[in-house]
């Protein structure tokens, strides 16, 4: 599973667990590059706020941080590609 498909599924997953694997994939991830390293702290941003969401029952905005967070992750996709 490539690091890309593995946060997707940390998206779907929403814990604070999911957080911290995301950070250490990414931090392979944005090694030396500062524009990447700010995207994946925003993406990360909106994977904690989810996270956050899930834990406290706010159903109603699940669906809306997954959004937000897929969205963070395609930007940083399209700056690594």
């Amino acid at each position: 599973m490539d690091c890309f498909t593995r946060l997707e599924a940390l998206i779907d997953a929403g814990s604070a667990d999911a957080v911290e694997e995301a950070r250490m994939l990414l931090r392979h991830l944005t090694a030396g590059s500062r524009a990447a390293f700010d995207v994946a702290d925003e993406f990360l941003i909106e994977l904690m706020t989810l996270a956050f969401l899930v834990e406290a029952g706010l159903e109603a905005f699940h669906n809306p941080a997954r959004r937000l967070a897929r969205l963070r992750l395609s930007r940083l996709k399209l700056l690594l590609a």
